[in-house]
């Protein structure tokens, strides 16, 4: 099972949400807002506006946020 997740350069929660998906053995496809071309949009769709990220896709369920656990 696979994960899409929406990250920028330097953050955090990010890098938090990467490592644990690394941790607990789950593939995933990083898109960096920032130079991903069409990722900006993509990102405001599936945040209704918000400019957040991490954003994490998996089987359809739109995650925003990392608060670890």
């Amino acid at each position: 099972m696979g994960v899409t997740i929406y990250t920028k350069v330097g953050c955090p929660y990010c890098a938090a949400a990467k490592a644990d998906l690394t941790e607990r053995g789950i593939d995933y496809e990083e898109i960096d807002v920032h130079s991903a071309p069409g990722a900006m949009e993509k990102l405001a769709e599936l945040t209704a506006g918000q400019m957040v990220v991490p954003v994490l896709i998996e089987d359809g369920d739109v995650r925003v946020g990392f608060g670890g656990g």
